[in-house]
């Protein structure tokens, strides 16, 4: 089979080669895999840096397959045979106290497909059955986009206890995991506003935008537009300064949830702010099982709609990672069948 493998740091480590179908363990499924996405999670891989480091080469990539499963370990219900599906990067242990509790996404154990053992950018990709979710009628591009990012952004709406009549800020509202976000707060009936540095065209109806570049231009954007503060803010831009301004924007026991933290992790806060004004900042980076299902069942009922940007084939995936930063919104697709 065709697999994009790393076998060295960098993108000149990184070739499409021919590799011998991954085995069957018992309770694991075997995917035909159709399309698979281009992430930051791929990029710090190939880097070797921040979570990336976790990887040993030599190292399929690709975290968030979607395709068809052709065959099925021991254990596994065989008329699952044929299933049209997308994987959930994320695999917990199932046997931790944060497992048995259904939270899966705070799972201390977890290993991610495409980091800890051999993604979905090749024609195959084994998986625990438990992983492979149905997508129904979804195509598997749609999947692809929304598997990974939905279900976060949903786990850091549930978490922060989002409630219709809200305000609600995401900061990072330009990128994929922004997108989602704006779209199920906006769902939900909250007063949602959008900050990015870059366009915002696309906002769904209602929604207020801010532009800004830098910093200190977000902070005095954000105390114009809502100078009472916000009661949620949902910050998926990795970038510190920018979690921070969030942060100094919440009103009295506001809440604020942060879904990346790969660009710039240093954050600075106000203590004395955030301890007399009650406000609370949680770490959200993973989704548990259920909350996968609902944020595919919210996609195919179109209460969000995954942008796809540019595609690729598998081999050209080199120039899918090379051109990623400067990529059209929406979430990079690489085919592989």
């Amino acid at each position: 089979m065709r697999a994009a493998v790393l076998s060295a740091h960098g993108l000149d480590g990184l070739a499409v080669a021919e590799r011998g179908a991954p085995g069957l363990a018992a309770g694991e499924v075997l995917v035909r895999v159709e399309t698979v996405g281009v992430n930051q999670l791929d990029l710090n891989v190939i880097a070797g840096v921040g979570p990336g480091v976790a990887a040993k080469l030599p190292r399929v990539l690709g975290i968030d397959p979607a395709g068809e499963i052709v065959a099925v370990g021991d254990g596994v219900d065989p008329a699952r045979l044929g299933e049209a599906v997308v994987v959930k990067p994320n695999i917990a242990c199932g046997g931790c106290p944060a497992c048995a509790r259904g939270r899966e996404a705070d799972c201390p154990a977890q290993v991610v497909v495409g980091v800890h053992r051999d993604g979905g950018a090749a024609d195959l990709v084994a998986v625990p059955a438990r992983n492979a979710f149905p997508r129904g009628a979804l195509p598997s591009a749609v999947a692809t986009a929304a598997v990974h990012s939905v279900p976060i952004v949903l786990n850091a709406i549930e978490t922060t206890g989002v409630a219709e009549g809200e305000c609600v800020l995401v900061t990072g509202a330009g990128g994929t995991l922004g997108r989602a976000a704006t779209a199920l707060a906006a769902h939900l009936g909250a007063d949602v506003v959008a900050a990015s540095r870059g366009s915002l065209d696309e906002a769904p109806p209602g929604v207020r935008t801010i532009r800004a570049d830098g910093t200190a231009r977000l902070r005095a954007a954000l105390a114009a537009e809502q100078p009472g503060g916000f009661d949620v803010v949902i910050d998926v831009s990795g970038h510190g300064p920018t979690l921070g301004a969030g942060v100094a924007a919440l009103s009295w026991a506001g809440r604020a949830v942060f879904c990346a933290a790969s660009v710039d992790p240093g954050v600075e806060l106000d203590s004395r702010d955030f301890y007399l004004r009650r406000k609370r900042l949680i770490g959200v980076a993973s989704a548990d099982y259920a909350q996968v299902r609902r944020a595919l069942d919210l996609v195919a009922a179109g209460a969000v709609t995954p942008a796809i940007g540019a595609r690729y084939d598998l081999g050209d995936v080199r120039g899918a990672y090379r051109d990623f930063s400067d990529s059209p919104p929406g979430k990079v697709i690489i085919d592989v069948s």
